[in-house]
């Protein structure tokens, strides 16, 4: 035995509430006690966490845009929105950077919106929502752009495409907010 195991040994029984220390000074009640009531705590803590996960989301959300930044934004605020109190809805948000890997990866029947970028590698936006039309029929689309969109000429470019929900980026995440929960 080395002189760390010698000065200090600990002896953790999770199951139960048996929790033990010993060190070079001999047993210690008070760190038993200590251990036990943070064993408390942090079950309660854990308790409680395990119930906000397992409620349930009122949206899954699947933001696909070429730029991390711009995902990493969106998700970050429409998340934060969960929080809220006079939100009790939650909103599960799921990013794509790649076209080709939403397509890959995509779930029939799993997502309610895709906020979709115009303007991405691969294929554009509106190439992808055809692909992803084919697998689920059911999800909406909201196509996002920085630059302007004439709607009357891509209705006949893609007639298979509702282009009922256009945001224009820079948005607000209290507007992409507000735009997600009234569909």
């Amino acid at each position: 035995m080395d002189s760390v195991t010698d000065y200090l040994q600990a002896l953790f029984y999770i199951g139960g509430v048996n929790l033990m220390s010993y060190s070079k000074y001999g047993r210690s009640e008070r760190k038993e006690t200590l251990s036990k009531n943070l064993m408390v705590k942090n079950h309660s803590r854990i308790d409680t966490i395990t119930a906000r996960k397992e409620q349930p989301f009122w949206k899954r959300i699947l933001i696909i845009d070429d730029d991390p930044d711009t995902t990493l934004t969106f998700k970050s605020g429409i998340e934060d929105s969960n929080t809220s109190r006079k939100h009790n809805k939650r909103i599960e948000v799921i990013t794509y950077n790649e076209p080709l890997k939403v397509l890959s990866e995509f779930k029939l029947d799993f997502y309610d919106v895709l906020l979709v970028d115009i303007n991405l590698p691969q294929m554009n936006g509106f190439e992808l929502c055809e692909k992803i039309l084919k697998i689920d029929i059911n999800v909406k689309i909201c196509f996002m752009s920085s630059g302007g969109v004439n709607r009357e000429a891509l209705r006949e470019i893609y007639p298979a495409i509702s282009f009922g929900c256009f945001i224009k980026k820079p948005v607000t995440i209290d507007c992409l907010v507000k735009r997600i929960r009234l569909d």
